[in-house]
């Protein structure tokens, strides 16, 4: 396909205007936005750059802030989260083996939770349950049970490899 001269003409006359029209458009909303740094005196620049420094310093202390609250918010709320745990395992009867019987502290960051006992005997299994206060209790323990509690206080045992 071929165009002739005049067509040729028009088309080049009319991007031409289309281009023109684009700077102008672009030197609009370029004015629009903020004075020209460029042609205002060294002073001002400075004091505007300045300014805005100030202002982004000023959201990052708020975000801090906000952060720093978060934080302890979290703080107060693991203190009562379970993490010190405590297992120890036993033979309760002489006649039976394989350490079926266990005592297990569960206990949060300020020593408080619960000590679980299940003692396994031919025939039955018994389950008891005891408050821990700041790592002792108001009921009697078994030597299992302070064991374990002091376990869970400790930090607990060495993490086992598992390979």
């Amino acid at each position: 396909m071929t165009l002739s001269n005049n067509v040729l003409s028009i088309l080049a006359v009319i991007a031409l205007g289309l281009s023109v029209l684009a700077v102008a458009i672009a030197m609009a909303a370029g004015a629009g936005r903020r004075p020209q740094e460029e042609s205002l005196p060294q002073g001002e620049r400075l004091e505007m750059l300045a300014e805005r420094h100030a202002q982004a310093i000023k959201r990052l202390e708020s975000a801090v802030r906000q952060l720093a609250g978060s934080d302890k918010r979290l703080y107060d709320l693991l203190q009562g989260a379970v993490r010190n745990v405590g297992v120890v395992r036993f033979d309760a009867f002489e006649d039976m083996g394989g350490r079926l019987s266990f005592s297990a502290a569960l206990l949060d960051g300020n020593g408080d939770g619960v000590v679980v006992t299940s003692i396994n005997g031919r025939q039955d299994t018994r389950c008891y349950a005891k408050q821990i206060r700041g790592g002792t209790s108001l009921h009697n323990l078994s030597d299992e049970e302070e064991q374990a509690i002091r376990e869970a206080l400790s930090g607990g045992r060495e993490p086992v490899d598992a390979r």
